[in-house]
């Protein structure tokens, strides 16, 4: 990409010009005549182009703006290596700092032995959901080791996380209910809140006494009320007042939903998550939620709680009741991973202090951290989303893997850079890492590039 005194060549700007002119957009396809009146045939009435859909629309130009700047569409890209803090992206070796195996344990041998062993004597699905045939020990086994990280009566697993949240929120609350969220909340609550048919009001960001404000206005007006947070927010790298939201749901009768998808095995002396980090009894949180996939290297999620609230969703949530069981390949590698986390608290300190170390080298570099407390996740804040891809793609030739963020996944104007932090990357490593990435952003930020510059070629297009 040539620039001319840090902008942007006359020769790059008609390139792009050109690239996105050969881009047209899709017309709906013609449309026949109306039917006469009472005849319930409509072919050819109504579009039924995928091709139109608007966010369709949108990925074509977003393909062709990549092209033009010579991007690699950073989206589905293949990994040619097991998931950890490196990997191997179209043959090149990279320190990867785009998977979430926290404790380093994906691919351990104790994991892979269980497995293996797991799928010899149970094949790999229980081919029923658990109410009917698949219920299996392992399950109970993967339960109760769950629950002892919150000292919870019982816990339930299921096959996905996403579908974890979505059938708990959906199957507690209804119509006449409230759920008060963060506003950063993941996708899974928000749909399930939807589903439920409660009235939904998410809060700012961790800001709790907007939340009590809205509890002081309401809470009399809704028969139920469930409180939503996270752990450790996934984009932001940052968690909530455990101790002030717990005396919260206390005095306004709430329920207190906490998801510990990425908090689990990172916070804590141990890694059982914000509870034992904040010294509070987890037994004061209704409902813990979480994912087998981060930490815990499987895949599925989990709930955590009380004997009534598990024999509950057992028979009324619908990602349990109406799909099938966890298979044993799954739940071992869950149950070994939580055994190895509990026997090598080692792994737990050594993330908190890489994460701590990647925080401190960022603000020391000026890089934009935003609010992450700094153990697995932190952002580094660039704000327009064409330039946090093209610092991906140049972080990436560079053997740096640091996945894009931008919109939908975060608000407009705060696409980042997001790192994952993991237990087996090095010092060298980390440092390296930081110093490219302070690097880049000067470098990006001289070209004077951003979705502006493009949206005025846009407009030129179009007239």
């Amino acid at each position: 990409m040539k620039t001319e005194g840090g902008r942007f060549s006359r020769g790059f700007k008609a390139a792009l010009l050109e690239t996105m002119v050969k881009t047209p957009a899709v017309e709906p396809a013609p449309r026949a005549g109306s039917t006469s009146a009472g005849s319930a045939a409509s072919a050819g009435k109504f579009d039924t182009s995928f091709e139109t859909l608007p966010a369709y629309q949108a990925f074509r130009t977003q393909r062709a703006v990549a092209d033009a700047l010579h991007l690699n569409f950073p989206f589905y890209r293949v990994h040619d290596a097991m998931a950890g803090a490196r990997s191997v992206i179209a043959g090149q070796p990279v320190v990867n700092f785009a998977s979430y195996d926290y404790l380093g344990l994906n691919g351990h041998p104790d994991i892979t032995a269980a497995v293996i062993e797991a799928t010899k004597t149970w094949g790999t699905s229980v081919s029923a959901s658990r109410i009917t045939a698949g219920e299996r020990d392992f399950h109970r086994q993967l339960e109760r080791a769950l629950a002892d990280i919150y000292e919870a009566d019982d816990a339930l697993v299921f096959v996905s996380g996403h579908a974890t949240a979505i059938s708990t929120v959906a199957a507690l609350l209804g119509p006449k209910d409230l759920i008060l969220h963060d506003s950063l909340i993941h996708n899974c609550v928000v749909v399930g809140a939807q589903l439920s048919g409660a009235t939904r009001r998410p809060f700012p960001h961790n800001d709790l006494a907007g939340l009590e404000a809205m509890l002081a206005a309401t809470r009399d007006k809704f028969e139920r009320v469930m409180i939503i947070t996270e752990g450790l927010f996934s984009m932001d790298g940052d968690g909530p007042d455990l101790a002030r939201l717990v005396d919260i749901k206390d005095r306004f009768d709430c329920w207190l939903m906490v998801d510990e998808a990425h908090s689990v095995g990172v916070l804590g002396a141990t890694g059982r998550g914000i509870a034992e980090q904040a010294g509070i009894d987890p037994r004061r949180v209704d409902i813990w939620l979480g994912t087998l996939s981060k930490t815990l290297v499987s895949c599925g999620g989990y709930v955590a709680g009380s004997r009534p609230l598990i024999d509950f969703l057992k028979l009324a949530a619908p990602g349990m009741v109406y799909s099938v069981g966890m298979p044993a390949p799954a739940a071992l590698a869950a149950l070994t991973a939580i055994e190895i986390m509990r026997r090598e608290p080692a792994r737990v300190a050594r993330l908190q202090a890489n994460g701590q170390l990647f925080l401190r080298l960022a603000r020391e570099a000026g890089l934009d951290v935003g609010t992450s407390a700094g153990y697995a996740v932190t952002p580094v804040i660039i704000g327009d989303s064409l330039r946090t891809v093209l610092l991906a793609e140049r972080l990436l030739k560079r053997g740096i893997n640091a996945f894009p963020i931008v919109p939908p996944g975060v608000p407009e104007k705060s696409a980042r850079l997001r790192f994952f932090i993991s237990s087996e990357h090095t010092e060298a490593e980390i440092r390296a890492a930081v110093a490219a990435t302070a690097e880049e952003v000067a470098g990006v930020e001289r070209e004077g590039i951003s979705l502006g510059t493009i949206a005025k070629l846009m407009i030129k297009r179009a007239t």
